[in-house]
C-alpha cells in the first residue's frame, strides 16, 4: 500500500483528529476521577449493543444499530454514574465486573455466527482505514456538539461527564475499536501529566494526533493492522512527551 496514499489515510486520520478532539478531555477527567477503566466498560456495552442490533438483522452501520449502541452506552453510564455515588469504594472493580459481563455477552451473543470472530475483532481493533469522507459528518457533528457542551458549561461538568462519555464513545468505537477508545482516552491524559497545567491539554492534543499520524504512516509502510499500529504509537509519543515534560520540570 503507498504510505501517502491521501485517499486511504486522508479519511482515516481525520477520523482519528476526531476521536481526539472529544476523548482528550474527556480522559483527562476519567484520569482526575480514577476510574481508568470505565472507557473499556462503556465501549464493551456500547459494542455488546452493535452485537445485539446486528443479530437482530440490522445494517452494521445504520441509524438503529446507532441509536441501539448508544441506549446501550447510556444505560451503562448511567449505572456506573450511580456505582460513583453509592459504592465509590469498589467502583472500579465493579466497573471491572461490568467490562467481562458486556465482552463475553458478545462472545455469547456471537458464538453461533459463522462470521461472529471477524465481529469481535472489528469491535476490538476497529477499521479506521475504510472510514469514507461521508461516514466523517456524523461524527464531526458530534465531536463537535460534545466539545461546545463540555467547554462552555465548565460548572455542569460533573453532571455531563457520564452522558458525553457514553456519546463519545458509541460515536468513535465503531470506527476505530475498543482498543484505541481506550488508548485516545487514557494515553494523551498520562503522557502530559509532566506538563504545566495550561500547557497539558495542548500537549495532550499533540500526542493524540502524532500517535495517529505516525500510527497510519507506518503500519502503511510495514503492512500492519493500522489500530493496533495506532495504540502503540501512541504509547510511544505519550512517553516521550512525559520523559521530556519530567526533564523540564527538574
Amino acid at each position: 500500500m503507498d504510505a501517502f496514499n491521501v485517499t486511504i489515510l486522508g479519511p482515516a486520520f481525520v477520523a482519528g483528529l476526531l476521536v481526539v478532539a472529544s476523548h482528550v478531555p474527556l480522559g483527562r477527567e476519567v484520569l482526575k476521577r480514577g476510574i481508568i477503566f470505565i472507557d473499556l466498560a462503556i465501549a464493551q456495552i456500547a459494542g455488546l449493543g452493535v452485537i445485539a442490533a446486528m443479530q437482530l438483522g440490522f445494517e452494521p452501520h445504520g441509524w438503529v444499530v446507532q441509536l441501539i449502541a448508544l441506549g446501550s452506552a447510556l444505560l451503562g453510564a448511567m449505572g456506573l454514574s450511580l456505582l460513583e455515588k453509592y459504592r465509590p469504594q469498589i467502583q472500579e472493580a465493579l466497573i471491572g465486573v461490568a467490562f467481562i459481563l458486556a465482552a463475553t455477552g458478545g462472545i455469547l451473543l456471537l458464538a453461533k455466527n459463522p462470521h461472529g470472530g471477524e465481529q469481535i475483532k472489528d469491535l476490538l481493533v476497529g477499521q479506521i482505514l475504510w472510514v469514507t469522507w461521508g461516514q466523517l459528518i456524523p461524527l464531526a457533528t458530534v465531536t463537535g456538539l460534545i466539545l461546545l457542551l463540555w467547554f462552555t458549561f465548565k460548572d455542569k461538568r460533573q453532571m455531563l461527564f457520564y452522558v458525553l462519555f457514553a456519546v463519545a464513545v458509541t460515536s468513535s468505537v465503531q470506527f476505530v475499536g475498543i482498543y484505541l477508545v481506550f488508548a485516545s482516552l487514557i494515553l494523551p491524559a498520562l503522557g502530559s501529566r509532566g506538563y504545566p497545567e495550561r500547557k497539558s491539554l495542548y500537549a495532550a492534543y499533540l500526542i493524540g494526533v502524532l500517535g495517529y499520524g505516525l500510527g497510519l504512516i507506518v503500519s502503511s509502510i510495514v503492512d500492519l493492522p493500522s489500530g493496533a499500529v495506532i495504540v502503540w504509537m501512541i504509547a510511544i509519543t505519550a512517553w516521550l512527551a512525559n520523559f521530556f515534560g519530567k526533564s523540564r520540570s527538574i
